[in-house]
């Protein structure tokens, strides 16, 4: 049994009607737990409703990068009240995204800035609420996304722990995270005969250090690449991370149900 742990359930590519069905595929292919994650003002009520509505799912409260030009100064507002909900299992998805232009009326240094503003506010909202978190870096070239919010989580890891989702690789950035206490999680990327890079950080990483997760409706892995993707396709992901290692499905299904449930606080 694996769990995919970041998954966009509330995502409008979804429609509310299909949710039991995404779930009960999910479940058929050995994915028994679903981790939701809300981006923004309008969908944080739609995936603490999904996650109330379903057992097999939890869900995480957080503002993209993307979207803090349009979001309220006092962000707090909208998570604060949800903190003790026990269905809310982490802050996120937060992050740096610095591969998307400036949005219209605003300055790239402006931009970022609110970014990094906002994520550390969200690690603010963590440490007061015993929760970890979950961060999103991209990039057009290079890595300043990643130095940076690296260089912010350096400043909260002794109180809360972050994954970097998505992981893009290399292993040196990956060594990064892991020295300064933090976990990685990977998509179907692993699966695409262009990404050497993540492969190659799949394979040194150490036991318990990684989660695996679909990120859906983007990114399916092969063979179902160029489609929707759903948390079914974690086992996809699963499958040929557990090659890539050289162990079996179920010793990595083992290592990485340990790190969700700590992570996430489950157990």
């Amino acid at each position: 049994m694996i769990t995919d742990s970041h998954c966009h359930l509330g995502s409008h590519k979804f429609s509310p009607d299909e949710i039991p069905d995404l779930i009960a595929r999910a479940k058929e292919n050995g994915v028994h737990r679903m981790i939701t994650l809300a981006t923004d003002e309008s969908d944080i009520g739609i995936n603490l409703q999904i996650a109330h509505d379903h057992p097999e799912v939890f869900a995480c409260i957080g503002i993209h990068p993307c979207d803090v030009h349009e979001t309220r100064d006092d962000f707090e507002s909208l998570l604060v009240p949800h903190l003790s909900d026990p269905r809310v299992v982490a802050i996120g998805e937060t992050g740096l995204d610095y591969f998307h232009p400036a949005p219209e009326g605003w300055t790239e240094e402006k931009n970022h800035a609110r970014q990094r503003d906002f994520l550390r506010r969200h690690f603010e909202i963590a440490k007061s609420a015993g929760l970890n978190l979950v961060i999103h870096t991209r990039d057009k070239k290079g890595s300043a996304s990643f130095d940076d919010a690296l260089g912010i989580y350096a400043d909260y890891a002794s109180d809360v722990r972050a994954v970097f989702h998505c992981f893009p690789g290399p292993p040196e950035h990956a060594q990064r995270v892991f020295n300064a206490g933090g976990l990685i999680s990977f998509t179907g990327i692993a699966t695409f005969k262009n990404a050497q890079a993540v492969v190659d950080t799949v394979k040194i990483a150490p036991p318990r250090s990684f989660m695996l997760e679909t990120d859906s409706p983007y990114l399916a892995p092969v063979p179902h690449r160029g489609k929707r993707c759903e948390p079914s396709y974690t086992k996809n992901t699963a499958e040929a991370i557990a090659i890539q290692r050289c162990v079996s499905i179920e010793e990595l299904s083992e290592e990485t149900e340990e790190v969700v449930e700590n992570f996430f606080r489950l157990s």
